[in-house]
């Protein structure tokens, strides 16, 4: 939370300088921030959203895709905030106004010192994992696989800040020094690239989640550990994401072994946190 702070006040303060003095790449850095702010602040509070209703009845596999959902809709917001700081840019380009390189580039300056101090935040907690409760059982086997790939994005999020803020402190010092006015609006649209970058790849990442595709490669490391000894046969599987690091599956499988030892074999998927699981005899399937 004390990134979210340090990013939203420091997103803020270039949004609104980049307006007053006239700088399209200190405002491409702060509506960049703003991408990563919304990022950290959703991944908070739907981590709260899911703690609150961890053993609520009434979401039969949990609340983990609640950020998902959150970040899909914050994505077409993204899109759209790229759109306008590019077609913004590109007028800027053939059409240069007056920037106040000194104020601009001070305020860009601090804005990478922010960016830096939260970089090292987020590596100081670089160790923790995050457990997820998932209270519902339909079978005998349930792992909980806990690993945290949220606080690993969020540091390369706030990297991604870092490296526009060096952009921009570019632009402006070029623009100041050397006078080179258009290199401040080609990095905005630079700073637009990078927004619109980000937003596709969120949108397709949850978009994803949301409806439930199947990672091919648990798939088949399910079918592996499952029908490798030669002594079982899946006939229905469907795997799908409940949250970070948490997926579910149902198997169907003909096999004469003991459910003890398909459990055994599932407990080496790791990403699995919650297993319905259905057997069939040979004999009775033939």
């Amino acid at each position: 939370m004390w990134v979210v702070v340090l990013t939203v006040i420091m997103m803020v303060a270039e949004i609104v300088a980049g307006g007053i003095y006239g700088s399209m790449a200190l405002l491409a850095d702060g509506f960049h921030m703003a991408t990563h702010a919304g990022a950290l602040a959703i991944a908070f509070l739907a981590y709260r959203y899911a703690k609150r209703h961890a053993r609520n009845p009434n979401f039969t596999f949990g609340t983990g895709k609640v950020g998902d959902l959150a970040g899909f809709g914050s994505a077409l917001v993204l899109a759209v905030i790229a759109l306008a700081i590019g077609a913004e840019s590109l007028q800027r380009l053939f059409a240069p106004g007056h920037v106040a390189f000194d104020q601009a580039l001070l305020v860009a300056i601090v804005g990478l010192v922010v960016n830096l101090v939260s970089a090292w935040l987020l590596s100081a907690q670089g160790g923790s994992d995050k457990h997820e409760d998932h209270p519902h059982h339909h079978s005998d086997h349930h792992h909980a696989h806990g690993h945290d790939n949220n606080l690993r994005g969020a540091y390369l999020h706030v990297l991604a800040d870092a490296l526009t803020s060096v952009l921009a402190i570019v632009a402006l010092a070029a623009g100041k020094f050397g006078g080179w006015i258009w290199l401040d609006p080609l990095m905005g649209i630079v700073g637009a690239l990078v927004i619109a970058r980000w937003s596709w790849g969120l949108m397709r990442d949850t978009a994803e989640v949301l409806l439930d595709r199947a990672d091919p490669r648990l798939v088949a490391e399910i079918r592996e550990q499952i029908e490798g000894p030669g002594d079982c046969r899946i006939t229905d599987l469907h795997v799908w994401r409940l949250g970070p690091d948490a997926h579910a599956a149902i198997v169907s499988v003909i096999t004469d072994a003991e459910r003890a030892l398909l459990q055994a074999r599932l407990a080496h998927v790791h990403e699995l946190a919650h297993v319905t699981l259905e057997i069939r005899e040979a004999a009775a399937a033939t």
